[in-house]
């Protein structure tokens, strides 16, 4: 038997056991980024309007906690849209109210954006 062939299952069990791992295992870490540092973020920009437990602040921002669109979109396309923020007469805001991009803090870059989604999987109970 080569190297290769004994090496297979041990690959493969490594692989099956990585699979099997819960998305804040690990120190807080999800695939997506992580949960900790999303959960303070969220706190300090986005618990405005969406209150820090993510059920939303009536007039201001929608729940999060069973958001269909959080839900159904990617990481890549929640992170996009939390960067580029939903006008006003955009046509999937029922709130009437602006989101700002990133908030409206300027500051966050691509990895905290990341951050903030994997810490709304955690909520997003849809």
């Amino acid at each position: 038997m080569t190297l290769r062939h004994r090496m297979l299952p041990v690959c493969f069990g490594l692989l099956l056991s990585a699979c099997q791992k819960g998305p804040t295992e690990g120190g807080g870490q999800s695939a997506a980024g992580d949960v900790e540092h999303g959960k303070q973020v969220f706190t300090t920009t986005c618990a405005t309007c969406h209150a820090t437990d993510g059920t939303g602040v009536k007039g201001l921002g929608k729940s999060l906690v069973a958001s269909e669109y959080v839900r159904k979109s990617s990481d890549d396309q929640l992170v996009e849209m939390i960067s580029r923020g939903r006008d006003a007469k955009d046509p999937l805001n029922t709130t009437g109210v602006a989101m700002p991009p990133n908030g409206g803090n300027a500051a966050l870059v691509d990895k905290d954006l990341r951050d903030v989604v994997a810490f709304l999987r955690g909520l997003n109970k849809g």
